[in-house]
């Protein structure tokens, strides 16, 4: 082994600086550098209009998503301080837009600018500056208009001040999020117009402009408002025929998450009503919706859980020795959403997809449960209807995993997969919604793939060396294949040809292990042979997991491209090309990616494994009768075809044979 370098010493720390703090790691702030990341980032800025027109600054926000994907925000507010600061003895601008962790939303409980707010950080305005190829801003208040315009980071120029009338007041922004920092922009249409509903859902009465470029100059515009918020919004979703009609409760209380820390507001608000064909919950605070929900979820889920078997109990509904109804029973024909709003606000991190406030979560169990027990005397017929559909809901359920239980046990070795498949590697989770199965070439790649993976829902199985042609194979061979049933087994959903073995059940989705089924070989002319013989026996075998989207092609980069500081991956030739474009003034070397059992585990996991950064190809033949005949013609019977098919296209495949 060659000597180790001894090169980490005192001088080897180093400490990010100004726009880098963001642009050479943005995933901290904005949670990813891929298109999530790009879009929390506009949503910073989003937020800060929402908070002037919560204060009573404005009713209306504009929002334009542009043809070149730079976008444009517009509010009507009191415009953003960026004057000279006197305690601060610098330009406001300077805090605001290039400082993180400056702000005035610091002091909610105090004599802040403002009560309520989706901003806490200090980080929002100055992150997506920092990570923009370019951000414009215009402020007008107090009788003038600033004009300033920063290029990565950096203000261009000076600020411009100028009189305006007094009566025009607001911030506006157009800034084009940066490729160096986001490897996608293109925020599309759909996302703007969902989190521009859900805004206008949870800001009562404000309204929302959405206008889409879908021309040189040409725009589509839409607008969103709820006169009633989340009120109105539960009654569009529950349609014409709800089972109870929808309730409205709202409550404010003040407390501590701990007696150590400060006390504060917490303002709650519910919409709920129940439905036999629909089922909705979201959850909202500071205006900002909790993808992951948090404490709110916790306190519905406890709240709802507790009162309606309080009332099955208390009414005696429940059979003799019958299980008790569970969340989800409920939740099947629940429609809520909540809203929150507090002067403090613990988020698990800057994306704000779930808050964390023990406080909030125990007010607002307290509160729901309340309101559901004085609902439900005050309402029996309504209670009646509600137990009524959550106890069919639960019984439904019951029967469907006693079904599905008795359908698991027909399969061999579908108990402890571990012990009875040799080599495979299974993952934590049994939720199948989300466990994902790679099966990869041998056990140098099983080794890298395994240290590679999340093992939370990421699962391995090995093929042994080359699989035989399953479409030239008679069944009876098939199945004699250890690494084929073995295979087959660890997948569950049985096979179509099973009359021809009674040791693997027929094909039934219902016991299928995984949502997603992902071949992933090296990129070499062995790698593609062995996934075209393993798709050859899933086409074979399982079509209908081709059919419904459940089988994927994991791609391999071909190239690695390093600089000093970087790697750049590129999946083929054209990419190479790209990348040695854009460094063309940076010292490189370029190397052909090794094969997955030589990569390192970062490497698998960032080019391979990552949902957020993989490429993977979804395997969705849209000609079935098309399909059949390319694999005949390659795998199958058709040698006269495949003879000619040679002759006239051979040569173009030369380069990839070993003719030396």
């Amino acid at each position: 082994m060659p000597p180790k370098k001894n090169t980490y010493g005192n001088e080897s720390i180093t400490s990010l600086k100004g726009a880098d703090r963001v642009r050479k790691r943005p995933g901290v702030i904005f949670g990813s550098d891929g298109l999530s990341g790009c879009q929390h980032a506009m949503f910073e800025i989003l937020s800060n209009a929402i908070d002037e027109a919560r204060e009573g600054y404005g009713s209306r926000v504009i929002v334009t998503r542009h043809a070149d994907d730079s976008i444009e925000i517009e509010d009507f507010g009191r415009g953003v301080p960026v004057d000279w600061n006197p305690r601060e003895n610098r330009y406001n601008w300077e805090l605001v837009y290039c400082e993180l962790y400056a702000g005035g939303k610091y002091d909610n409980e105090g004599s802040g600018s403002y009560e309520f707010s989706l901003g806490l950080n200090g980080l929002g305005a100055c992150a997506t500056q920092y990570a923009s190829e370019y951000m414009e801003v215009t402020s007008r208040r107090d009788g003038f208009r600033y004009d300033l315009r920063f290029e990565k980071g950096a203000l261009v120029g000076e600020m411009k001040k100028s009189p305006v009338d007094r009566k025009q007041t607001g911030t506006h922004y157009r800034f084009r999020p940066d490729l160096e920092v986001f490897n996608d922009i293109r925020i599309p249409d759909e996302h703007y117009r969902d989190v521009l509903k859900k805004q206008a859902v949870v800001n009562a009465g404000l309204t929302f402009v959405y206008r889409n470029e879908i021309a040189d100059g040409k725009y589509d515009t839409v607008e969103f408002r709820y006169e009633h918020g989340i009120t109105d919004y539960v009654t569009e979703i529950a349609g014409e025929e709800p089972l109870t009609a929808v309730q409205s409760w709202s409550t404010e209380r003040r407390g501590k998450d701990r007696p150590d820390k400060p006390e504060y507001t917490v303002k709650l608000e519910a919409a709920v009503c129940f439905s036999r064909t629909v089922s909705l919950q979201q959850y909202f605070h500071n205006s900002s919706w909790l993808e992951y929900g948090g404490a709110p979820a916790l306190a519905v889920k406890s709240a709802f859980l507790s009162a309606i078997d309080g009332w099955l109990r208390a009414n005696n509904r429940y059979n003799k020795s019958e299980n008790r109804v569970g969340a989800q029973d409920i939740f099947d024909c629940l429609c809520i959403v909540t809203s929150g709003f507090s002067t403090y606000t613990s988020y698990e991190n800057q994306t704000k997809k779930a808050i964390t406030n023990r406080f909030i979560q125990e007010a607002m169990t307290e509160f729901l449960r309340e309101r559901l027990e004085v609902y439900f005397i005050e309402n029996r017929a309504d209670a009646e209807k509600i137990g009524e559909q959550v106890l069919i809901n639960k019984r439904a359920r019951e029967q469907a995993e006693n079904a599905r239980a008795n359908l698991k046990k027909k399969l061999v070795g579908a108990v402890d997969l571990q012990n009875r498949v040799d080599k495979f590697v299974d993952c934590r989770t049994r939720d199948t919604t989300r466990r994902e199965l790679y099966i990869v070439e041998g056990d140098s790649a099983l080794g890298s793939v395994k240290m590679g993976r999340d093992a939370e829902f990421q699962a391995i199985m090995p093929v042994r060396g080359k699989i035989f042609n399953c479409l030239k194979a008679e069944f009876p061979r098939i199945f004699k294949s250890e690494i084929i049933t073995d295979l087959i087994r660890v997948l569950g959903c049985g096979v179509e040809g099973s009359k021809y073995t009674r040791e693997l059940p027929a094909f039934s989705l219902d016991t299928l292990n995984w949502a997603k089924v992902v071949i992933c070989t090296d990129a070499d002319v062995d790698g593609y042979h062995i996934r075209t013989l393993i798709l050859a026996m899933l086409y074979k075998l399982t079509p209908e997991l081709i059919k419904r989207g459940y089988v994927y092609i994991a791609e391999s980069p071909l190239y690695e491209i390093n600089t000093k500081d970087d790697t750049y991956f590129a999946y083929n030739e054209q990419e190479r090309q790209e990348i040695v474009k854009k460094l063309e003034n940076t010292k490189h070397t370029i190397a052909r990616s090794k094969g997955l059992g030589e990569n390192e585990p970062e490497m698998m996991w960032q080019t391979t494994m990552n949902p957020a950064t993989r490429r993977l190809i979804r395997v969705m033949p849209e000609d079935a009768a098309r399909t059949l005949e390319t694999f005949d013609l390659f795998l199958g019977e058709n040698l006269p075809g495949r003879k000619e098919y040679i002759a006239d296209n051979g040569a173009q495949y030369l380069d990839l044979a070993d003719v030396s």
